[in-house]
């Protein structure tokens, strides 16, 4: 299933040319460091709003300004402590070992005291390249590049030298504790507008008969259309992950529908190419929605060794195609026009990473569901010989939990154009990393990555 927020469009025979285009009011950010004080506070991490959004109680999302921004970016910065001497430095091949990371959990709840940085940092990690399994030590190790990190000037955590967020101790944890009910549903957001809320659109655009007031036609089309509602799978509605998967959704659909602009050169909004080649749809939603992406996926052949090159977001597209009822009915083909920015925001997003972290984020979470989906689906705990209860039980530590984001307003933006039409921008993501792991190719060079990357024997959480 391919999750989205189509949105109605309708052709307006009596009026003056105009482009519409629908949007989320709201944008979700990158998260903000969720620092552990104690294992009495919502598993010790201090609850915050996920960076650039507020939550109200009814679950309805809305943008924080920038002087909230500010602030959470030097709150952020009084938290961070010094980064440790042998972790600032980059290495290409950083190890970080679960049952490091299970020992320092354990520690923390028999102490009281709040986890170090490095372990809610996952020691700076930014990417997985490799997951190894030690049975010799009872450890399952994940291995990428890493380095030392820092706050930007929105709050995100990044690395010092790359500006890509670090992976999460709590996206982790989340990611191993779905990773048996995910494999059934997949993970996946998305939003969508009300059948009742499409028809209410189409009878109030059949009542309009001139573009003279467009701040009065865009209020009618919003209240007409209404609040659209957000939905989960895979992963609780509650959780850090959550409001990464949807996060990167609303960003994805402002930059394509030009409600932003664009952080990344040669790459612009689906709105500004539709306007410069002036082509026409007649009752089709434009969707996109994101998938991890890997060159390649290896495992060795006792199944001890993984390696995922290339780890990366794609832009998927098709249309659909909306009925009088207000349902949609799926066409299984894209638009040429689709096609090419989902192309291009593909070949930009490492860019785009860098640059609006939240798809590092969305990147980062991709590669965690699979780490989950391993050590479920092919019992790497158990070829370990280790137990992780820290990490896989939720009663043991909690992880953080946030206001379930459920519904958000519609925008319309109004462009003039030589033909009358309100076009849709959708979008969502879809996550099936069960679907990766079996299509994982034999092969011994994950092997002989795993040979040269086991440390001495002794129970640390990472080394170089």
């Amino acid at each position: 299933m391919r999750v989205s927020h189509p949105f109605m469009h309708r052709h307006f025979g009596l009026l003056p040319t105009a482009l519409f285009f629908f949007a989320a009011a709201a944008l979700l950010s990158p998260a903000s460091l969720n620092a552990q004080v104690n294992n009495n506070n919502n598993n010790g991490f201090i609850q915050r709003n996920v960076g650039g959004i507020s939550i109200k109680s009814d679950g309805l999302i809305e943008n924080a300004g920038v002087d909230a921004l500010g602030k959470l970016a030097a709150e952020q910065a009084r938290l961070v402590k010094k980064v440790p001497t042998d972790l600032n430095a980059a290495a290409s091949l950083r190890k970080v070992s679960l049952r490091g990371l299970e020992e320092a959990v354990e520690e923390s709840l028999k102490s009281g005291k709040a986890l170090p940085d490095e372990v809610v940092l996952l020691a700076g990690l930014q990417d997985i390249r490799y997951v190894f399994v030690y049975p010799e030590q009872k450890d399952i190790v994940l291995v990428g590049f890493g380095e030392g990190w820092r706050i930007d000037a929105r709050g995100n955590i990044v690395g010092i030298t790359t500006g890509k967020p670090v992976l999460l101790l709590d996206d982790l944890l989340t990611a191993l504790r779905t990773a048996e009910s995910s494999a059934r549903s997949g993970i996946t957001c998305s939003i969508d507008p009300t059948p009742e809320g499409i028809q209410q659109l189409r009878a109030h655009a059949a009542t309009l008969q001139t573009m003279n007031n467009k701040k009065g036609i865009s209020s009618g089309l919003e209240k007409a259309l209404g609040r659209q509602q957000i939905t989960f799978t895979g992963v609780p509605a509650t959780s850090h992950f959550a409001s990464v998967l949807v996060a990167a959704d609303y960003r994805m659909k402002r930059l394509a529908m030009n409600f932003e602009p664009s952080p990344v050169h040669g790459m612009p909004s689906f709105l500004r190419m539709y306007t410069a080649t002036g082509v026409g749809m007649d009752n089709i939603l434009q969707r996109w929605w994101l998938e991890p992406k890997y060159e390649s996926v290896l495992r060795s052949p006792d199944g001890l060794a993984w390696e995922f090159k290339g780890a990366s977001v794609k832009c998927m597209t098709e249309e659909d195609f909306a009925t009088a009822n207000g349902q949609r009915e799926h066409t299984g083909k894209p638009s040429a026009l689709a096609q090419k920015w989902a192309d291009n925001m593909t070949r930009h997003y490492d860019e785009l990473a860098v640059a609006e972290p939240i798809f590092g984020d969305l990147r980062n979470c991709m590669q965690l569901a699979l780490v989950g989906a391993l050590v479920a689906h092919e019992r790497l705990a158990d070829k370990a010989g280790c137990n992780l209860p820290a990490l896989m039980q939720e009663s043991t530590l909690k992880t953080l939990e946030f206001t379930a984001p459920k519904q958000v307003d519609s925008r319309v933006s109004m462009i003039k154009q030589g033909h009358n039409w309100i076009i849709s921008a959708s979008g969502g993501v879809n996550i099936r990393p069960g679907e990766i792991v079996s299509h994982a190719r034999e092969n011994s060079a994950p092997a002989e990555a795993r040979a040269k990357a086991q440390n001495s024997g002794k129970s640390v959480l990472y080394w170089n």
